[in-house]
């Protein structure tokens, strides 16, 4: 059977955030269980460079606004998965991905439906239809409203499924209507139970409607996005597909974060030999400038996107009490710019508490996961989260509000079983209560060692996750197989 995912990001060749990490582990492991997995990606400047091979030619996209013209490239054959990049440097040679500034491109909606159009077309050439196209965000969603439309008649695609994974419902590609003849989109689809949500282009929301099956990267997540808490304004269109929504928890790359055989880290270590974690904790307070650090405090450690739905705003109400405590806090990232001018002013009123770096480091990142004591992750919501992850194999505890994948991950320690420390109430004083249980139990030297040892077991490779995507392309392959059932696609 084979796969191939259209996504707007993967590592190594370009991330913002977890969206990458999945699409570059999920095909490798997929491709283990022995589908053919293909990745179709666009190029932007900063994919790494010499990591390309010319070779598959040139591609013509035939939008309403004229045409864009693309050159397909090889990026390789890694683990059994062939990533191809579309390089179209009129579209995608810019500084950032999605946004200069703080703000988004004008013309994202533009270079996405050129991105999805392209993707369709590189895919016929292959001698060989897929089972599914495995979309991602609101980047890659129009693939299935191009496909359930303009290509509704074409004979390539007549047993080809969609599935379209949400890993963030608050980011749906929202474009004035005018938008639409550009980019090939016929009016006839702009009303309440196609792509109009109040008064705008939702592209999101095709995503959803058009394709014919909808994931999401947490079992939780996919119950909380049907609420009105937690939906985004489309929990009643979520609703009207429950029967073909799911959600699957992501897993990690063990590969790359594994504090055993990690090469960015001063030092390995394993559950049966915790001193190098000594180690990265103090050559890591070193690194941010504390030169003669005081290894009884504990560390806590932040990387994210600093915006607002990382909870952000419920540190800045506690800083000045939990500053008070001994401690260390550690924060890598960029984002919004009042969330960095946040933690910079934070920083500079703490010099020898607040360490933060505003950048993208991945180096940084996994030290600071390595030389952390506890891992803080607030969020107002979390679709799945993966640090919190990584964080439990490095033996660094998490430290998180039980929402969406955090909930499903992170189990509260009760002094012998569990993983790590919850509160619920979205509120200053329930984080403030938890942090303060966290600081207390890293006191007790013994009871901490179990609580580390506890995380260092768990396991959430990629396994597990791969195998109930593949049970769901196997159902809807089955199902297509039969003639796609109509409640499935309702534009079809």
């Amino acid at each position: 059977m084979k796969i191939v995912f259209v996504a707007s990001e993967s590592v190594p060749y370009s991330k913002t955030g977890g969206l990458a990490d999945v699409v570059g582990a999920l095909p490798k492991a997929l491709a283990s269980l022995g589908y053919e997995v293909e990745v179709f990606l666009p190029r932007y400047r900063i994919t790494k460079p010499g990591a390309v091979v010319p070779g598959a030619g040139s591609l013509t996209v035939p939008l309403s606004a004229g045409f864009k013209f693309a050159a397909i490239q090889i990026a390789g054959e890694v683990n059994g998965v062939r990533t191809y990049l579309m390089e179209c440097p009129e579209l995608f040679d810019r500084d950032q991905l999605y946004m200069a500034n703080g703000k988004d491109y004008p013309d994202n909606g533009g270079r996405f439906a050129a991105f999805s159009m392209a993707a369709l077309e590189f895919i016929k050439r292959s001698s060989t239809p897929p089972a599914v196209i495995h979309c991602h965000d609101w980047q890659s969603a129009l693939v299935p409203v191009y496909l359930r439309s303009l290509y509704l008649d074409d004979p390539f695609y007549a047993n080809t499924s969609v599935l379209f994974t949400i890993h963030n419902i608050g980011y749906q590609g929202l474009f004035p209507p005018e938008i639409m003849p550009q980019i090939s989109i016929n009016k006839d689809l702009f009303r309440i139970e196609g792509l109009e949500y109040y008064g705008k282009l939702n592209l999101l929301k095709g995503g959803i409607v058009f394709s014919d099956f909808v994931s999401t990267v947490s079992q939780k997540y996919a119950q909380e996005i049907q609420t009105d808490e937690f939906g985004h304004g489309l929990e009643g269109v979520l609703r009207s597909r429950a029967d073909h929504l799911i959600g699957i928890l992501n897993g990690v790359d063990y590969e790359d974060w594994n504090p055993a055989t990690d090469k960015l880290i001063p030092a390995n270590y394993t559950p049966e030999g915790m001193q190098g974690k000594a180690s990265c904790k103090k050559v890591l307070l070193q690194k941010l400038g504390i030169q003669d650090p005081v290894m009884e405090r504990p560390v806590l450690g932040i990387v994210s996107r600093f915006v607002k739905q990382k909870g952000f705003d419920l540190i800045a109400q506690v800083a000045d009490e939990l500053l008070r405590e001994e401690i260390y806090v550690v924060a890598l990232g960029t984002g919004e710019p009042e969330y960095e001018e946040l933690f910079l002013s934070m920083a500079e009123k703490y010099p020898e508490k607040f360490l933060v770096k505003v950048a993208y480091d991945d180096t940084l990142a996994h030290q600071i996961e390595a030389g952390a004591d506890m891992f803080l992750m607030p969020s107002r919501y979390e679709p799945c989260g993966l640090n919190q992850i990584y964080s439990m194999k490095y033996g660094t505890v998490p430290v998180v509000r039980a929402t969406g994948g955090l909930d499903d991950t992170v189990q509260p320690f009760d002094g012998e079983k569990g993983t790590g420390f919850r509160f619920r109430q979205y509120s200053p004083v329930a984080l403030l209560a938890c942090l303060q249980r966290a600081i207390a139990t890293f006191r007790d030297r013994d009871t901490w060692s179990r609580l580390q040892q506890n995380c260092m077991r768990e396991d959430f490779s990629w396994t597990q996750s791969a195998k109930k995507y593949a049970a769901l392309y196997e159902t809807l392959y089955a199902t297509s197989a039969q003639g796609r059932a109509s409640s499935a696609v309702p534009f079809s």
